[in-house]
């Protein structure tokens, strides 16, 4: 039986039957090196790890032996040596919004002279600009809007369909469509099944951030763990695919990140909807929360995390290492490291790169990559179909600002 969260109640249960009994906080089934060889080899051989077992990896493990050990199950999810990558544009329709995340550069309040909203003329242009450049469809997010009806949305979504069939729409974080419950009244079926039938493809995982609600309520993050996870089962249900997203660095501790990878297992063990897993760091620039912690997560930390999800989400058949916050070379590194997938090429990016993400990429430069990892590109959609290859139209073998 699956409860309003989207999880079973035991499979909760078992997800924490391993916290400390003094403070409730996760703690690694071993400390050593050695201890951890024996885990990796469980991995290695099918048996699936338990959440202690996926802290005391983050934390002990040889980097060595734990990245061997990621490529290596990231080759038996992917035997052809492709790894994959996606042309589109992050459309961000507006950024006026009700919350007021910590980490947060994009968000403008309503009322606010900076605060903006697309207009359909606008979006339509944005988008056809994208297939011009070689994309595939667009990642397409807001702020917490007060007072759109889902009308706008949904008429939205049907007027690119009606122009460009193929295009695809992966739109609206868990996030925006929980905060839709308190704009519209209705819940979250009637929401997602009036999306989809308007043309939404599937669901980017923005807005998990952290599920532990110990540090979601300390980031004023705009909903608690199990109401993230509700949109998803709900989307799930509807056969509605969803990514889910971690990103790191925001002052949790490091059994948080463990038990957030629980949470997403899960999840998926119940409805089997996310179609990839994508670790990213927090960016601090231009947030209140920056003012706090100045400092990225180190990129060999990021690796480790990389590695412990893809060894850890034994269920999740693509994962996704972020260029975007890492860097390229970082990048590269990661697809040895359990990665199959390189992220977007990003036409266009408001949110993350206002908080400092500066890393900039082509369609040749993510192609280019990817070779030099020793893998063949793959192009794919937002949905991780792949996608017949074709020749890099010139305008996007240029620096996109």
């Amino acid at each position: 039986m699956i409860d309003k969260s989207g999880l079973d109640p035991n499979a909760r249960a078992d997800s924490r039957a391993q916290t400390c009994a003094a403070g409730g906080n996760l703690l690694p089934s071993c400390e050593s090196a050695a201890e951890c060889d024996k885990i990796l080899q469980t991995a290695l051989a099918g048996t699936r790890i338990s959440t202690a077992d996926a802290l005391a990896l983050a934390l002990h493990a040889d980097e060595e032996t734990l990245f061997a050990t990621a490529n290596q199950i990231r080759e038996k999810f992917h035997p052809d040596s492709i790894v994959t990558y996606v042309v589109d544009r992050n459309i961000n329709y507006s950024n006026i919004c009700t919350s007021v995340c910590s980490f947060c550069a994009f968000y403008r309040k309503p009322g606010d002279p900076e605060g903006y909203l697309l207009s359909l003329d606008e979006i339509h242009e944005k988008v056809d600009e994208t297939i011009a450049l070689g994309g595939s469809g667009t990642l397409m997010q807001g702020g917490l809007h007060p007072d759109l009806p889902l009308s706008w949305y949904t008429q939205m979504l049907r007027s690119i369909k009606e122009r460009h069939p193929e295009f695809y729409l992966h739109c609206f974080s868990p996030t925006e469509i929980h905060a839709f419950k308190s704009v519209t009244g209705l819940d979250l079926e009637q929401i997602l099944s009036q999306l989809k039938d308007a043309g939404l493809d599937s669901i980017p995982g923005g807005g998990g951030e952290i599920l532990v609600d110990a540090i979601r309520k300390r980031r004023r993050s705009s909903c608690s763990t199990d109401e993230w996870l509700e949109v998803s089962a709900t989307a799930h249900r509807l056969s509605i695919p969803t990514t889910a997203t971690m990103m790191i660095g925001l002052g949790e501790e490091t059994w948080m990140r463990a038990e957030h990878l629980q949470r997403i297992r899960d999840l998926q063990d119940q409805t089997g909807g996310f179609i990839s897993f994508i670790p990213w760091t927090f960016q601090p620039d231009n947030t209140a929360l920056g003012r706090k912690i100045p400092n990225r997560v180190p990129p060999r930390e990021y690796s480790r995390w990389l590695a412990v999800s893809r060894i850890f989400l034994d269920n999740i058949e693509n994962l996704q290492v972020s260029w975007l916050t890492v860097g390229l070379e970082e990048g590269r590194l990661g697809l040895r490291r359990g990665a199959n997938d390189i992220g977007s090429v990003m036409i266009e990016e408001n949110v993350i790169s206002v908080a400092g993400a500066d890393h900039k990429a082509t369609e040749v430069m993510l192609r280019e990559t990817i070779e030099q990892a020793g893998f063949r590109p793959g192009l794919r959609n937002a949905g991780y179909r792949r996608l017949p290859d074709r020749p890099v139209p010139i305008s996007t073998g240029k620096e996109i600002d």
